[in-house]
């Protein structure tokens, strides 16, 4: 416990919490801030100037980032007859209707993400209290309740990023690895955020981005300036 305080109070020094950095100096920071022994998620958090409760001003989406997450994403596929022997030749992880909606149901879940075909979600729908905190739930906003299984299997299993706003307007993912270059980093942050502007509710009034932050899976954060991204 102590060498893990002691890399934790080190890794913070020469971090100011306030000051807004470029993005470029911000990944470079983060980059080597990130010392464990495994390769550690980057992750971006966005507050934005929303209120979720409302709406008007739900913001939700999903982007393939152009350098992939760095991950195997493990794809579970709700579906019956030709799209069920579709999701399987595309790669999909778990495939089944009834008998895998039962297994979800009973807290057994074994993927990252999930998609369903149209005439699933009848069932599906009954997982809403099961999937929706997890942020897994299919949704046709996301390409994620779709008939084109195949497309939507080999999306989420290239690096698909599925994002949600929380309460108080936060928006939070996994957007590579510390292993990845700088630039590979930089590209994914870039396209992810501009994801989420594209996403701006109509609702929503006022500076819709109010702060970003960078960090890595046991490393500290970093507030990062958008103006030039």
């Amino acid at each position: 416990m102590a060498k893990n305080g002691k890399r934790h109070i080190a890794n913070k020094e020469g971090i100011n919490p306030e000051l807004a950095l470029d993005l470029k100096e911000a990944v470079t920071l983060i980059k080597s801030k990130a010392n464990s022994k495994f390769d550690e998620t980057i992750e971006v958090a966005l507050n934005l100037n929303i209120d979720p409760s409302q709406s008007d001003q739900t913001v939700r989406g999903v982007i393939n980032l152009p350098n992939g997450i760095g991950k195997d994403v493990k794809v579970a596929v709700f579906a019956r007859g030709d799209s069920a022997e579709k999701a399987k030749s595309s790669g999909a992880d778990i495939v089944g209707a009834e008998e895998l909606v039962e297994e979800v149901a009973s807290g057994k879940i074994n993927f990252d993400r999930c998609i369903s075909t149209p005439e699933m979600m009848p069932l599906v729908g009954k997982l809403g209290k099961v999937l929706g905190p997890r942020g897994m739930m299919p949704n046709p906003r996301t390409g994620t309740v779709t008939n084109d299984v195949e497309e939507a299997v080999k999306s989420a299993k290239s690096g698909a990023v599925e994002f949600r706003a929380e309460k108080g307007g936060v928006i939070h993912a996994g957007i590579g690895k510390a292993s990845f270059s700088e630039k590979a980093i930089s590209e994914n942050i870039i396209e992810f955020i501009g994801a989420v502007r594209k996403e701006k509710p109509s609702g929503a009034k006022g500076t819709y981005i109010k702060k970003v932050s960078l960090s890595s899976t046991m490393g500290p954060g970093v507030s990062v300036d958008t103006g030039g991204i």
